[in-house]
């Protein structure tokens, strides 16, 4: 009967070296068997251990200078908002580090104060002030603003802590998009969808819209919580994401309640937003001067 392969439970936990495995016990040969894989150079892990956005981070980090943190948008997966995790990941290493270069990790320089560094998950990140910061004046204005109302909602940071910053570092490169980014920016904003659907309005040159607004009837009895809302016009705005389908009787029924209470409603979807994004701006602008009409070009 064959012999069960040797599986030193210190090396089941995460990637390890070659000079690791030798200290475990393993020899050259078990380690080419079909209980490890390879997944760097010079860098194993057991063929048991799930591959996962962290296995990838926790490898790259064993091949990081002294110094360097996961940054962008490593960092903000790694703080937990809805993003990708980063291809390439990122890193920040010190101006002085002798390396240059990381296979397949984008490496940037910089010399970080204590306070832009952190510890998330055993990882070396950039602070979450940092990483807000750096994606708002890197990223396309519309995704900035989306990962800074996440980072606002799920309390990382604070309005009046991005306000301090860009009173201390005015001339910094990217700023003036950073500045725009801080007045766009709703903490109450409770998914990246809704954010990209009240900026398409906004930067249409349509009146900035209210989010997360409760409305009640004349009775004082709850009706709803729109994702934006116009008060003078009586009119919310709602995304529908992919559990639309499951809530849909209550959905209608919430809707129905309050137009029956005289305000309007108005659903828009992904397809909507992305498809037709002008057809949604016309529709919105119409229901704003009172006109119910579909706004179709």
């Amino acid at each position: 009967m064959a012999r069960s392969p040797v599986v030193p439970l210190e090396l089941t936990g995460g990637p390890f070296t070659i000079d690791e495995a030798k200290r475990a016990g393993l020899t050259w040969k078990q380690l080419q068997g079909a209980s490890w894989r390879r997944i760097a150079v010079g860098q194993y892990v057991w063929a048991g251990l799930n591959a996962s956005p962290g296995l990838v981070l926790a490898t790259v980090r064993r091949r990081l200078p002294p110094g360097a943190v996961f940054s962008g948008q490593t960092a903000a997966w790694a703080h937990g908002l809805d993003v990708a995790q980063g291809d390439p990941v990122e890193v920040t290493v010190p101006t002085r580090s002798p390396r240059s270069a990381i296979t397949g990790v984008l490496v940037r320089r910089a010399d970080l104060p204590p306070d832009d560094m952190a510890f998330v998950g055993g990882l070396p990140v950039t602070s979450a002030l940092r990483t807000v910061v750096d994606l708002a004046r890197r990223l396309p204005l519309v995704e900035a603003v989306v990962t800074a109302d996440m980072a606002l909602h799920g309390r990382l940071v604070q309005l009046a802590e991005l306000r301090r910053f860009i009173s201390a570092d005015g001339r910094s490169k990217g700023i003036v998009q950073l500045r725009n980014v801080v007045d766009l920016a709703e903490p109450g904003a409770e998914s990246p969808m809704e954010t990209r659907l009240r900026l398409l309005l906004v930067l249409a040159g349509l009146p900035r819209p209210r989010v997360q607004v409760p409305l009640y009837d004349n009775r004082g009895r709850f009706l709803g919580r729109p994702d934006l809302y116009y008060p003078l016009a009586r009119l919310g705005l709602e995304y529908d994401g992919g559990t639309h389908r499951e809530r849909l009787v209550a959905d209608n029924r919430r809707q129905n309640r309050l137009m029956s209470a005289g305000f309007q409603l108005l659903r828009f979807t992904a397809a909507d937003l992305r498809g037709s994004p002008n057809a949604v701006v016309t529709q919105v602008r119409n229901a704003l001067k009172g006109d119910a009409s579909d706004g179709s070009p």
